[in-house]
């Protein structure tokens, strides 16, 4: 039986072939970490431990043709949670996070929520932990999602309720009005910046969650931004996290449409996310 460094190393070595050496190392790291039931810690005290991943051919297999971490072990870490995540849905980034913990942090009271384009349900569960008393739904329009996202919810936010939803629909009628906050991470690419991106996005995540056409990249923010402004409370706040490139854009038309809008930067330093308030 292999050690947990020779695992290790075979693994590093299979990612990168893809991917830059430190974060082959990391994925690495994380396979096994997850398949071989350990830590971080116990890799690095008693690396010539043996260990036995069965699969492991086959996961440096999928390594080298790009497929994502995330959906090799079925699982990706957002907000404390390890939500399952299958190609049907995308995977959850880390600047996501920054969006739930602003939220949280703005509105720490809001009684109903809506997370737009839920996907894995990643924004409702992660929001509906964070806000105890909240009463907290979502909404998308693929079913394989929202089945994942129900999934997710039953271990960490039970109270979480699902509807399938097209954004670029009135969803109103499914899900009713008044909401606190409204949230969004819809697709945002432009079809043209495909060209721009890495195999492990372009060949696994779903595109119906990714990219819009190059002649109307705010298709979905209008449509929501439009839909939103009549189902906010008073005081309510509508959320995007957005494309950094349309940033200017994005506020003319929040504007437009009849919001006071914040733009803040990412830990990147990008702008990546907004909060528009109905002026009333």
């Amino acid at each position: 039986m292999a050690s947990r460094r020779e695992i290790l190393r075979l693994l590093q070595s299979a990612a990168m072939e893809c991917y830059p050496e430190m974060e082959a190392r990391r994925i690495a790291e994380m396979i096994v970490t997850q398949r071989g039931g350990i830590t971080l810690s116990d890799l690095i005290i008693e690396p010539n431990a043996p260990l036995d991943i069965p699969d492991i051919e086959t996961i440096c297999a999928e390594l080298r043709a790009w497929r994502p971490v995330q959906y090799i072990l079925g699982s990706a870490y957002f907000a404390d949670m390890d939500l399952e995540v299958c190609s049907g849905v995308l995977i959850p980034r880390p600047e996501t996070e920054e969006l739930v913990e602003w939220i949280a942090t703005d509105m720490p009271h809001a009684k109903r929520i809506l997370d737009v384009c839920t996907g894995s349900g990643c924004i409702a569960l992660a929001l509906a932990r964070r806000i105890a008393q909240s009463d907290v739904h979502g909404i998308d329009i693929s079913s394989e999602a929202l089945t994942i996202a129900r999934r997710n919810a039953e271990r960490y936010a039970p109270r979480v309720v699902f509807h399938e939803a097209d954004a670029l629909d009135d969803f109103s009628k499914i899900v009713g009005t008044e909401y606190d906050v409204i949230v969004s991470n819809p697709p945002y690419i432009p079809e043209a910046d495909r060209r721009l991106m890495r195999p492990n996005v372009t060949d696994y995540e779903p595109h119906i969650a990714l990219f819009v056409p190059n002649g109307d990249p705010l298709l979905f923010y209008r449509a929501i931004a439009h839909t939103a402004y009549a189902m906010l409370a008073n005081g309510g706040r509508l959320y995007f996290e957005i494309y950094e490139s349309l940033a200017t854009e994005m506020t003319a038309m929040l504007r437009a449409e009849g919001y006071d809008v914040t733009l803040r930067e990412d830990f990147r330093g990008k702008p990546r996310m907004i909060c528009a308030t109905r002026i009333i």
